[in-house]
């Protein structure tokens, strides 16, 4: 267990669990019946790219990172492929089981993944292509319907703006790639509170989400754009993935306040986990 948890940053796995809430929520299919699968689906699918990116970045890692599960011996190569096996075949069975449309979006999203860490991730369309994960991840939950589509691009947003700036995890940042990923923050937090709500209520919840997300993960950023060493680089990634599950909170209470709040009880454990098991 504690090969599986290190080798696939299991706790970082909370972030994900509102994407296909929040899809869900936008195009009015609340997830239930076979639909319940769907925050399954992406969960292993999640798992699959950690376990998979550990196993691309094997020899990178045995320089930059000698701590990671590979090169430290916890885990052999062929173990971690094998783990990114069974987890994409479980990922994939319970969208399929989800429904058609559904499956579909989970083999898209399964492939996504796959081209990210395999052959996008070191080039110039790596945050783009880590931002297709995400926001396709919204869109499983919707089934693809149009009406979650904003929703899917503002997680693709900061999801984008936060690969951006990992790469400067271990060599530190330049202040324009801070910057950026500061203005994005900035920006999403606006789109997500502003978005159409179904009452003044709903408006109120979104807006206080929002300005948790924004004040978690601009906070680190602006510090790490004062110093943009490596460790206040790592500190503002580490901030924005965990600030997934705020943003997620706002874009789902512009609808359903009690889904929103189920959610909300998810960042204690984030907060905590998040100090035990690193999610970068």
């Amino acid at each position: 267990m504690r090969k599986l948890v290190a080798l696939t940053r299991a706790p970082a796995a909370l972030t994900v669990l509102g994407d296909t809430a929040v899809g869900a929520m936008a195009a009015g299919r609340p997830l239930r019946g076979r639909r319940v699968l769907l925050p399954v689906a992406s969960v292993a699918l999640y798992w699959t790219g950690m376990a998979l990116n550990d196993w691309a970045d094997r020899e990178l890692d045995a320089v930059e990172r000698p701590e990671r599960p590979i090169p430290s011996g916890l885990v052999s190569a062929d173990e971690a492929l094998g783990v990114a096996a069974v987890l994409l075949s479980c990922g994939l069975i319970a969208g399929a089981t989800a429904g058609r449309a559904e499956g579909r979006l989970a083999a898209a999203l399964a492939a996504a993944v796959i081209g990210y860490d395999t052959a996008f991730k070191g080039g110039a369309a790596g945050p783009a292509a880590m931002a297709a994960c995400r926001g396709l991840d919204v869109l499983l939950g919707a089934g693809g319907a149009r009406e979650s589509w904003p929703a899917a691009g503002v997680l693709a947003a900061h999801t984008c703006s936060v690969t951006a700036l990992s790469r400067g995890e271990v060599s530190g940042a330049d202040h324009r790639t801070v910057a950026a990923a500061l203005g994005t923050t900035a920006l999403t937090a606006a789109v997500a509170a502003a978005g159409d709500c179904a009452s003044s209520r709903h408006r109120i919840a979104a807006l206080g989400a929002s300005v948790l997300y924004a004040a978690q993960v601009g906070t680190a950023q602006l510090r790490a754009y004062r110093n943009p060493v490596a460790g206040n680089v790592r500190d503002a990634t580490r901030a924005g993935i965990h600030g997934m599950v705020p943003l997620q909170i706002a874009l789902i209470a512009r609808r359903d306040i009690r889904s929103a709040a189920l959610l909300a009880a998810v960042l204690p454990a984030v907060r905590y986990f998040g100090r035990k098991v690193s999610a970068t």
